[in-house]
């Protein structure tokens, strides 16, 4: 590795598009109903249609549409009310031409309706006879047997991870059990002879605590990964290399935490080329231009920058959508909100800079802070990006801020 390959950075964009592994994780077989945020690996299709009969949306009457045709409140309908349906049962009475069926909302439409009449708009002038002071049209008020999923029809799509109203389709479906990606398996190493673990009672003068560890385990987890803390590897000659031969067979995705930093960026970027081939050192980006980008033996290896702030922006910006690429997914949007700048935000050219802020009263506050304060991140409510191209954003844009998780 040569120390100018560091300065001919990738920008996020070409990264997100030209670094993309083909590995996948393995498909398993799951229950449904614990099958949320997971990805399924082939479109689930309905073996019958649903809800699979016309049922009533509204509580109310079943009518023939054309009989309410020119109703109104000073004119309006007389229809003979010839029975009611009841809930969880098919109707035992059928609409004659001129009657109506009185019928609950998710009843069966009896035979001989094509449309429900709201309750609000009828009244009982008399037993048996009820008036109506609206019209309907026919379809009015009701859905179709195969409105929700036609047989055969796609109940979930492969690649996109299941939602909470996905499961509920699966249920009304019958459908238990469904062939997902496992979750991808990401390793973390942390580097560096100053750091230490969380659970040091008191650090010595220049040691640092790893932060940064335990928040990327989070970032992983949130984006249906299964994290795993390896450790912290010294920063004697050989060790990462020994330490990624070691971790590299039962991993999807390794994550080397701090490897990256502008001092031992060459040790690190050669500890990974030792082992495969390095796709790019260095984005575009600010915090997070000493990042690097790798393929050791068909495993993808993301090695980030030292300081805390820096390498999580990175991961949230590259790192999760890989691991939702390698569980067979895109990665899905984040929430975000509208808002206007509180004051201007400067940049450089060339560089897409991402600014943490603050939410209030609409207006989003940047929040400075050198790329080594973790304090930055827990007090922003989310994160603008300036474009590369822009030289910055003027007081009162309105800008799309993408909200932590």
């Amino acid at each position: 590795m040569s120390g100018r390959e560091f300065f001919t950075a990738r920008t996020v964009a070409e990264a997100l598009a030209g670094f993309t592994p083909a590995r996948r994780t393995a498909v398993e077989t799951v229950a449904a109903a614990d099958a949320r945020h997971r990805v399924p690996a082939e479109p689930v299709r309905a073996a019958a249609a649903l809800p699979g009969f016309a049922k009533s949306t509204v509580d109310g009457f079943a009518v023939r549409a054309a009989d309410t045709y020119g109703a109104s409140e000073g004119l309006p309908s007389y229809l003979d009310l010839a029975g009611a349906v009841r809930m969880g049962r098919a109707p035992t009475v059928a609409v004659p031409p001129g009657g109506a069926v009185a019928i609950p909302t998710g009843g069966v439409l009896p035979e001989g309706a094509d449309a429900v009449v709201m309750v609000e708009h009828t009244a009982e002038t008399m037993p048996g006879t009820i008036e109506v002071t609206r019209p309907v049209a026919p379809g009015a008020g009701l859905v179709r047997a195969d409105e929700d999923v036609a047989a055969g029809g796609v109940l979930v799509r492969a690649g996109r991870p299941l939602r909470a109203p996905d499961l509920g389709l699966l249920a009304a479906a019958g459908v238990t059990e469904i062939a997902v990606h496992a979750r991808p398996r990401v390793v973390i190493l942390s580097t560096g002879d100053e750091v230490v673990p969380p659970s040091t009672r008191e650090p010595a003068p220049g040691q640092v605590r790893d932060a940064t560890a335990s928040a990327l385990a989070a970032l992983v987890a949130d984006a249906g990964g299964v994290p795993e803390l390896a450790g912290i590897v010294g920063d004697e000659p050989g060790a990462l290399t020994a330490a990624l031969r070691g971790v590299l067979p039962r991993a999807d995705l390794v994550v080397v935490s701090a490897g990256s930093s502008v001092g031992t960026r060459d040790e690190t970027a050669g500890a990974i080329a030792a082992l495969g081939e390095v796709w790019c050192h260095g984005l575009a980006i600010r915090p997070g231009k000493p990042t690097l980008l790798a393929e050791c033996g068909g495993v993808p290896v993301v090695g980030l920058p030292g300081n805390p702030l820096s390498a999580l922006v990175v991961f949230g910006l590259v790192g999760v959508p890989l691991v939702w690429r390698l569980a067979g997914a895109g990665a899905p949007p984040q929430p975000a909100t509208r808002a206007r700048l509180a004051r201007d935000v400067a940049s450089a050219a060339g560089r897409l800079d991402v600014v943490q802020v603050e939410l209030r009263d609409g207006e989003a506050h940047p929040v400075f802070g050198p790329s080594a304060l973790l304090s930055v991140l827990t007090r922003a409510d989310g994160y603008v990006v300036v474009p590369e191209p822009a030289t910055g954003l003027a007081a009162g844009t309105e800008v799309i801020v993408t909200l932590h998780r």
